[in-house]
């Protein structure tokens, strides 16, 4: 048995703010220790590749004599394992030893996978392929518009593709979000309004970067379905002046959980203070923010404190939501319509990760269980996506196998549409249930789905994130 400790000296750096954050030695004895308990436990074994690359290497050790646990690991040993980690949070919430369940372990893998691309960030540089897949609001921004047909023709492009991958790294394999030809501000800007909307009150719509220039089906569905319950939907720095007049005070950026991805650090920063500044003036006018993308989300209530810890981040984190986790509080104060005009059948929900990461269940199944002639099934598997970890060329082959489960899951459900919150997971279904020959189906956000149960999307044109 190895020697080392169960129980850390003092409690793990976990914040960039703390000194030891960025000692490499410090990293290097946290890595063991964690290592080391999880070579013991094995409990998370199928829930990426990190862990059976950890037991590997700590068997292959222990097997030649040369150790008794992780005490051998070496450098070429930690990066790889970290490589693995495509930040699905799923150990964590499974793990026995972490401070949310009172173990006096304090692990958190996730969060220490984070740290060291955080460290190697810092003593290499930040790869191309993270710089690339860290902006998405700027590709969506030059993308998307007028300029949305020649570049999804152009990403269509198998030569294109081919070289992007030997360029930057994104693998030519991987389905990519397609831009739209209307943003979703332009639309929203340019809509009709909802007589009964701000009875019920005013609250924030962060769209994401995704739903913004990508999907913008998802956040039109939001809006229609925040005013059919009476609340004044609002996007981020806007204020109401007198007379209904809108004013804005800028424009949001994206949460930055793709450069968390990438250990920028510097960059994560930015965007959060960016985002705050539009965000808090709603917050202490008391209103909530609404969030339909679980990555954003979780980033939003537990990243952006942890590196941006002021009172203004506290404050917007304490009043951000998952957009269908505020449908479920709407419904527990019974203020939810349940009015619906039409069942939607079979529908297979995928419960994705970041959102079960957030410890708030499955608030879209929540939701969607309540409409009339609707039997929601759950498929608890993971897209590997998450973030951007899956777009990479190195990942591709490793994310597509894990993922096959869970397009197995969905066609085993044998259903009439496929629920996900996740944009990127519903590419990656869309892509492997065809890649499979199997049925084509409809992949769309659940508030998609509650928008169509309400009736309230005939005049908005075709609906999902991924169209059968």
């Amino acid at each position: 048995m190895s020697q080392i400790p169960r129980a850390p000296a003092t409690p793990p750096a976990e914040s960039p703010h703390d000194p030891r954050y960025f000692d490499e030695r410090d990293l290097e004895a946290e890595l063991r220790r964690t290592f080391q308990i999880c070579h013991e436990c094995r409990m998370c074994v199928g829930f990426c590749g990190s862990f059976p690359d950890l037991f590997r290497r700590v068997d292959r050790d222990i097997e030649s004599g040369r150790a008794e646990g992780a005490e051998k690991l070496d450098a070429n040993d930690f990066r790889s394992v970290v490589d693995e980690c495509w930040q699905c949070k799923l150990c964590f919430v499974k793990c026995p030893y972490t401070k949310d369940d009172g173990a006096y372990e304090l692990l958190d893998f996730p969060r220490l996978m984070g740290r060291a691309r955080a460290v190697q960030a810092k003593r290499d540089g930040v790869a191309f392929v993270d710089r690339v897949l860290g902006e998405p609001q700027l590709v969506g921004a030059l993308g998307s518009g007028i300029a949305a047909s020649a570049t999804n023709l152009i990403n269509a492009n198998r030569l294109v593709r081919k070289v992007q991958e030997k360029v930057a790294g994104i693998s030519s394999e991987f389905p990519l979000p397609p831009l739209a030809p209307e943003p979703f501000s332009r639309w929203f800007s340019a809509r009709s309004l909802v007589d009964r909307a701000g009875e019920a009150g005013d609250v924030v719509l962060f769209s994401t970067c995704y739903g913004e220039f990508n999907t913008p089906s998802a956040p039109k569905a939001a809006v229609r379905v925040l005013e059919h319950n009476g609340f004044r939907v609002l996007l981020p720095g806007e204020t109401i002046e007198s007379g209904g007049k809108r004013t804005s005070a800028g424009s949001p950026t994206c949460c930055g959980m793709p450069n968390l991805d990438g250990g920028d650090l510097a960059a994560f920063a930015r965007k959060v203070e960016q985002n705050v500044a539009l965000l808090y003036p709603q917050v202490e006018a008391g209103m909530k923010i609404v969030v339909p993308g679980p990555t954003c989300s979780y980033t939003m209530k537990r990243e952006w404190v942890e590196h941006v810890p002021t009172k203004e981040v506290k404050a917007v984190a304490a009043a951000t939501m998952d957009l269908m986790e505020f449908l479920v509080d709407l419904g527990k104060q019974k203020k939810l319509v349940l009015e619906f005009k039409k069942g939607l059948g079979t529908i297979a929900y995928h419960a994705a990760c970041h959102l079960r990461a957030q410890k708030i269940g499955s608030p879209g199944q929540r939701v969607l269980s309540k409409v009339p002639d609707t039997d929601v099934r759950m498929v608890e598997e993971c897209s590997a996506v998450d973030g951007t970890w899956g777009m990479k060329a190195a990942h591709y082959a490793t994310g597509r196998r894990y993922a096959q489960r869970l397009a197995r899951g969905v066609s085993d459900a044998e259903p009439d549409i496929v629920v996900t919150d996740c944009t990127l997971s519903a590419l990656r279904i869309d892509h492997e249930i065809k890649a499979g020959g199997r049925k084509p189906v409809r992949v769309m956000h659940p508030i998609e789905a509650v928008a169509e149960a309400y009736g309230l999307l005939e005049a908005e044109g075709t609906t999902g994130i991924a169209p059968a």
